[in-house]
């Protein structure tokens, strides 16, 4: 059994070890994207708290926006940060991703947000060869090519697996380890073979996870094994109508409370009230996005497995109606920011990142220690 695993390890390994290096080389590129460029653009990504100072509304910041950009901008949504020196992201029609960063104090646009070309191209190198898809979902290629060498990645390892269970504590000790001082090839042996162990966990996530975007099958069975569609997961965070219990009737709210005339000269007057009242309901928010007549709110902590509430709010007063919570979305909804959470390492932080660096870095020199130790046997 030991000798069949070997052969499907080695000859899966020689024809698909380069895409592979290529592959993880180019993920451990991208898990610290978004650091790297926040870093390089601080103006954008930080504004200065002044003590005492305080943040404009968002009817305000609308206005201000308003008069720094085009007229045909339409203003879809702003997004507001707890971190005092967060700015906040306004967004367009028809702008795609890109959001405009805007000083929360002054109404100041700092610039849209960066995307580097380098890391463009790293993405599509990582997921499509260079060969991207005319349009999305559609195939090409070396989408085919990635996913087939994905597939061809868990088989590996595996395999990889099988070949490595020692049969006694000596020869465990030995397989957890890398020894220095007994030449080149058991250095290179001892890595190969203890690297794949410690990175195997990490690699068979990336792995799993990351088929749903290269197969349509793929994608339907790992989510129909969390009891979901592809129709369910692209909805997204529906609401079920369910009120939060902080929150009191919308209809009592419009009469009780006393109309400010002059608040309403603006289309985003309602986004004033609504703000106000999430950051009641919400104490410890971690991002609140105003939409129309809807908002996002972030409970989790910044950089770890998403947590957002969906709320809705009158479209006249801007009073909060109702709220779903994330726990009262099904798990079928949220699988999908789930499955591309665990790809990427952002489940936990900037350790997890870590972590997922180091392992899909080490994950591309996985197989060129493998092709020495291959070239080595058959030269002897």
């Amino acid at each position: 059994m030991r000798k069949l695993f070997s052969k499907i390890h080695l000859w899966l390994s020689l024809p698909v070890g380069i895409i592979i290096s290529v592959i993880c080389l180019t993920g451990a590129i991208l898990v610290f994207e978004q650091d790297i460029t926040q870093a390089l653009n601080p103006k954008l990504y930080h504004v200065e708290a002044v003590p005492g100072s305080v943040a404009l509304t968002p009817s305000r910041l609308a206005e201000q926006i308003r008069n720094q950009v085009t007229d045909s901008l339409q203003l879809t949504s702003l997004q507001f940060s707890r971190n005092p020196e967060k700015p906040v992201w306004a967004a367009f029609k028809s702008t795609g991703r890109k959001t405009l960063s805007v000083n929360p104090y002054t109404g100041e646009v700092n610039g849209w947000s960066k995307s580097y070309p380098l890391f463009q191209q790293v993405r599509k190198l990582h997921r499509w060869l260079l060969d991207a898809p005319a349009q999305k979902g559609e195939k090409s290629a070396g989408k085919v090519i990635v996913g087939i060498t994905t597939l061809a990645m868990v088989i590996i390892l595996v395999s990889g697996l099988i070949i490595w269970i020692p049969r006694n504590s000596k020869a465990l000790k030995n397989r957890l380890k890398i020894c220095c001082n007994k030449g080149w090839r058991r250095f290179w042996y001892d890595s190969h073979v203890a690297t794949g162990i410690y990175t195997l966990v990490f690699l068979l996530v990336m792995a799993l996870t990351g088929l749903t975007w290269s197969f349509g099958w793929y994608r339907n069975a790992a989510y129909s094994l969390f009891g979901a569609s592809p129709q369910t997961t692209e909805k997204g965070n529906g609401n079920s109508g369910n009120t939060h219990p902080a929150t009191t009737n919308g209809n009592r709210d419009r009469h009780d409370k006393p109309v400010d005339t002059e608040a309403y000269h603006s289309p985003y007057h309602t986004w004033d009230n609504a703000l106000s009242a999430l950051k009641q309901i919400y104490p410890t928010y971690t991002t609140i996005k105003l939409e129309r007549n809807t908002a996002q709110i972030v409970t989790s902590p910044e950089g770890r497995l998403r947590k957002t509430d969906t709320a809705t709010f009158h479209p006249e007063y801007g009073t909060v109606t109702s709220i779903t919570t994330s726990s009262q979305i099904p798990a079928s909804q949220k699988i999908k920011g789930y499955f591309y959470s665990f790809h990427t390492g952002t489940w936990g932080g900037v350790w997890t990142k870590t972590l997922y660096f180091l392992a899909a870095f080490l994950g591309g020199i996985l197989p060129l220690s493998g092709y020495y130790l291959w070239y080595r046997k058959r030269r002897k």
